[in-house]
């Protein structure tokens, strides 16, 4: 399908920024804001990771993967940090319906998605190093090398130039989250429906 052919009345959000700066927990936020509102889609990714505390995600070997990407299960399916990631294909159907479509992305997604998704929305997650560092240490998903490498990568990660909107998660989850439901609101009032 061509970029013209997907085309859509909704629109695609991509939230992304380094890890540890709280882009599931800003998620679960809107998403428990907006649960009565139809129009509001969250998206679960594939992941090539075992399932883990605080993170939404459908987990599968490298090989199920591949024979995914192989089936045309993924909209959109990206590498990072060692892991691979996808969004289903049924994000095409809601955006078609006027729905705006939320998904937990990544900086190494967006060059992608933008080819498909012209039209889409980057939320880029901001977050003080040293924040990070402690919410990495408490989720204890990974070793302490592991950690460190992500600490030094998040520090030379520079805002994505081409952010549609920047939230500083730095603080009280309660703050970034009401900052991300009034973004979204604003853009879910502009976004046309399927009778538009």
């Amino acid at each position: 399908m061509t970029p013209e052919e997907k085309q859509t009345r909704g629109c695609l959000v991509l939230v992304v920024g380094p890890s540890g700066a709280g882009k599931d927990s800003l998620i679960a936020v809107a998403r428990d804001h907006f649960c009565l509102n139809h129009r509001v889609s969250f998206v679960t990714r594939t992941i090539t990771r075992p399932p883990s505390a605080g993170e939404d995600h459908q987990p599968a070997t490298p090989e199920q993967f591949e024979e995914m990407v192989r089936a045309g299960s993924f909209a959109l399916h990206w590498e990072a940090h060692g892991l691979r990631y996808g969004l289903p294909t049924d994000i095409d159907e809601k955006l078609a319906k006027g729905h705006l479509v939320v998904a937990n992305g990544s900086r190494a997604a967006i060059e992608a998605a933008k080819k498909i998704y012209p039209d889409m929305s980057v939320v880029n997650v901001t977050v003080a190093p040293e924040v990070i560092a402690a919410r990495l240490e408490s989720r204890g998903r990974e070793s302490r090398s592991a950690r460190q490498a992500r600490i030094a990568r998040s520090t030379e990660i520079t805002p994505y130039a081409g952010s549609t909107f920047t939230l500083d998660n730095s603080g009280p989850i309660e703050i970034g989250g009401r900052a991300l439901v009034e973004y979204f609101s604003d853009l879910l009032g502009q976004v046309r429906t399927a009778d538009a």
